[in-house]
């Protein structure tokens, strides 16, 4: 049987602006989706059954909730494909820390069983099938930096300076559905065009709902200060500040406390997914 073995990369929110509320309960938003190159990494194993088997080594996650497993049978649904796939996940990524993880997931399974499975389907169509997964998903499986707007899907590819980042998430989980729920979320940012993009403007617009409900956060926003400009992430929890070299994000990495996940990564303007499934 093919197997292949393939990266899962994590992304930061640059900024992120709540424009309204939805009649369908989602929210408009924009934001700045940067890609980093770091991230899980998943291997697939085709088989010639319809059985889907995930091993994720997460306890308190049963497989068939996965995002991996739930995109696996979406494709499967999508395409009448009789095959399935062995999957084994390597998670590097905390949950619920606003770094596009589970998105990421189902994105590099998408793609990569898509290709496995020789279904055929543009990026197009998997954003499709991705985005009824999560908002996240799109960007993902394009593979490209970019612009967001709507609930996230509708994507502009953005070239991005490579900055260094350091990442830091404390220890704890946050809903994105408790953030965009509570009363007290600003939710009337004046939108943007794509050409006004500055750093001027970034922001979070769920950070001091977020500071307020989780202190944790907080105090990690409070940590980096002295070394840059730090910001949220998604709904958190995770928190970054850019750098100008892999050197000098080093150097703060090495004083982060021991009681917070911390990684240096770079950001990057192409996905490593695409990049490795071309050489393939």
């Amino acid at each position: 049987m093919i197997s292949i073995t393939l990266p899962s990369p994590a992304k930061i929110n640059l900024f992120l602006y709540i424009l309204n509320r939805r009649d369908d309960g989602y929210h408009n938003l924009q934001t700045l989706f940067q890609l980093l190159d770091y991230g899980d990494q998943l291997s697939f194993t085709a088989n010639k059954n319809p059985e889907i088997n995930l091993t994720s080594h997460l306890d308190e996650v049963k497989p068939e909730d996965n995002l991996v497993y739930k995109a696996a049978k979406a494709l499967q649904q999508a395409t009448d494909c009789q095959w399935g796939c062995d999957i084994d996940l390597d998670k590097k990524l905390p949950m619920g820390a606003g770094l596009g993880g589970g998105s990421s997931n189902a994105a590099t399974t998408l793609v990569g069983l898509n290709y496995l499975w020789q279904c055929g389907l543009t990026a197009n169509q998997l954003a499709n099938i991705g985005c009824k997964l999560g908002a996240d998903v799109p960007v993902f499986i394009h593979g490209m930096t970019a612009f967001a707007e709507g609930i996230g899907e509708h994507l502009t590819p953005v070239e991005r300076q490579q900055n260094w980042y350091l990442i830091i998430t404390p220890k704890i989980k946050i809903s994105t559905k408790e953030i965009f729920s509570n009363s007290e979320l600003t939710r009337n940012a004046q939108a943007i065009k794509i050409r006004a993009l500055s750093e001027v403007q970034y922001r979070n617009d769920c950070q001091s709902v977020v500071e307020t409900l989780y202190p944790q956060v907080k105090q990690a926003l409070d940590w980096l200060k002295p070394f840059g400009r730090p910001l949220m992430t998604g709904t958190g929890a995770s928190v970054f500040c850019p750098f100008d070299s892999e050197e000098e994000a080093k150097q703060v990495h090495k004083q982060v406390p021991s009681s917070w996940n911390s990684f240096v990564a770079q950001g990057i303007n192409q996905s490593p997914l695409h990049k490795q499934l071309k050489n393939l």
